[in-house]
């Protein structure tokens, strides 16, 4: 398999306009605070969040709290119907 292909194994946080490898906690807290900046400065009603009917109930649960409980939005949706 050529390089160009091989799996990434570590986070890449965007630095200066490039892609660094992070830690899993710094990328972690890089994505929360995006979340967070997002949700202060337009509201929890600008977020939203699309599961997939291919995933497990759990991960759909889990994706709807997260929506609901962590950052105030209700607006999650599926395809589930179709």
């Amino acid at each position: 398999m050529s390089e160009k292909y091989t799996r990434l194994t570590q986070p890449l946080v965007r630095e200066h306009g490039r892609l660094r490898e992070a830690s899993w906690d710094e990328a972690l807290t890089r994505a929360a605070d995006g979340f967070g900046r997002i949700v202060g400065e337009h509201g929890p009603w600008s977020f939203g969040m699309f599961s997939c009917s291919k995933a497990s109930n759990e991960v759909n649960y889990l994706a709807q709290k997260f929506t609901r409980g962590v950052l105030g939005s209700n607006n999650i949706d599926s395809c589930n119907r179709t």
